[in-house]
């Protein structure tokens, strides 16, 4: 079974669901010595075995999949209809028709728990929750080792007791959606390394460390204090190999785009992103409704995508992310790793 002892470079490209993070990607990462992530979010079954197929075609590298683990029911479908009324301006300008509201959403879990059964990855990660205890014995008993995400001591807690192999640990400065296990939760504040050196010191599990990261020193200092591996997203945002969209990519150079903000106006759930117009004038009104939400903005952001237009789309971003840079991969994880051998 793999475990993160193996990596010649403790460093991990994040599953960054919605078309960023890409076979190639993983690959690029993996021939480094670091690991890649392909994202199971959002994508069918079938998809995601394409993808499987895709990496294992060119690499006889370890690598993950991340799964998201199924919400509650929405509690508050009256405040999803009242932000589909303060978009319907906007999409009728678009000529773009909202889609209903799905009151449930499991994103496909057991056919794809069942899919990644068969295909055995060395890793499965799970985000937004745990998944339940038959599941993580199911693929263990596979061999493949099981991470959880967690942002707070008490969910590390609960996911030790569960018996995963190892825990991500998600500070507040990650980019994109925070990994709480419940959606109405507020994102934590305690810092990155804080929160990693309270977990080791109070979980006996490996932990890889993610949010914010974009330095050798960073990535140093939290190996120091008891990371066994870091996890970077946005570092690889902007590589030949990744699969977010161009206006996105530039975005993240631009400077008309100058912070990031914890928004729920595109998801309905807790997520960092570069502050744009469609953040200040839906961010107020949105309720706490995942991934119904996410469901009602799609077609916005796709037509946003089409017309590459920044101000339309969901810019994740971490805390560091103007050190996010071009060219391969392969690149950020060496040159990240040699900086931080170097402190």
């Amino acid at each position: 079974m793999f475990t993160l002892a193996d990596l010649r470079i403790p460093i991990i490209a994040a599953p960054m669901a919605g078309g960023a993070s890409t076979p190639t990607m993983v690959v690029s990462v993996a021939e480094a010595g670091g690991m890649g992530f392909l994202a199971a979010g959002y994508k069918t079954p079938q998809v995601l075995a394409q993808q499987v197929g895709a990496v294992r075609s060119r690499s006889g590298h370890p690598f993950g999949v991340n799964v998201f683990v199924p919400q509650a029911p929405a509690s508050d479908l009256a405040g999803v209809e009242r932000y589909r009324r303060d978009l319907e301006p906007r999409a009728k300008a678009a000529g773009i028709a909202l889609p209903p509201t799905r009151i449930t959403d499991d994103d496909g879990f057991e056919e794809k728990i069942a899919l990644l059964c068969e295909l055995r990855v060395a890793v499965v990660s799970f985000t937004f929750g745990l998944p339940p205890a038959p599941v993580v014995g199911m693929l263990q008993d596979l061999r493949s080792s099981v991470v959880a995400t967690v942002t707070s001591v008490a969910e590390a807690r609960q996911a030790e007791a569960l018996g995963v192999d190892a825990l991500c640990v998600q500070g507040p400065e990650a980019g994109g959606h925070r990994g709480t296990f419940v959606t109405e939760d507020e994102p934590g504040k305690i810092s990155l390394p804080e929160l990693v050196a309270t977990i080791h010191a109070e979980c006996g599990l490996p932990i890889v460390g993610a949010g914010g990261i974009h330095s050798g020193e960073q990535i140093a200092a939290l190996l120091a204090d008891g990371a066994a591996a870091v996890q970077l997203g946005t570092a690889f945002l902007r590589t030949d190999e990744s699969g977010a969209n161009a206006a996105h990519k530039d975005a993240l150079a631009s400077a008309g785009f100058d912070r990031t903000v914890i928004t729920r106006a595109f998801s309905g759930r807790a997520a960092r992103g570069l502050l744009n117009s469609f953040i200040v004038e839906h961010g107020a009104g949105t309720p706490r409704a995942y991934p119904q939400v996410h469901h009602l903005t799609a077609p916005l952001r796709a037509d946003a995508a089409r017309r590459a237009d920044p101000d339309g789309l969901a810019l994740w971003a971490g805390t560091g992310f103007r050190a996010a840079q071009r060219g391969p991969a392969a690149d950020v994880v060496t040159t990240l790793w040699r900086d931080s051998r170097s402190r």
